[in-house]
């Protein structure tokens, strides 16, 4: 992973950690639900900002490297893993 990447990535989790430790204490607050779920929803999506930030540097890096490799067997495992990660992404 891309130094750039891997800072920007670190400072997101960061503060979605601070964020589900709140939801935490929210819950042992008895907080209203509604507002539970919306803290809920925001951390998904700052989790899918993550992954697509890990996704973007792995196809900028890993893919675009064994493309330009020319190594046949190991762009189709590239693209493999890729199809493997994206049809799983939201089960």
């Amino acid at each position: 992973m891309q130094k750039t990447t891997k800072k920007v990535c670190a400072d997101r989790l960061s503060r979605i950690e601070g964020q589900v430790r709140g939801i935490s204490k929210m819950i042992d607050d008895d907080s209203y639900c509604i507002d539970v779920m919306t803290q809920i929803r925001a951390v998904r999506a700052a989790l899918r900002g993550v992954e697509d930030a890990v996704l973007k540097d792995h196809v900028a890096h890993c893919v675009e490297g064994a493309i330009a490799s020319g190594d046949g067997a190991e762009q189709r495992r590239k693209v493999q893993e890729l199809l493997t990660v994206l049809t799983q992404r939201e089960r």
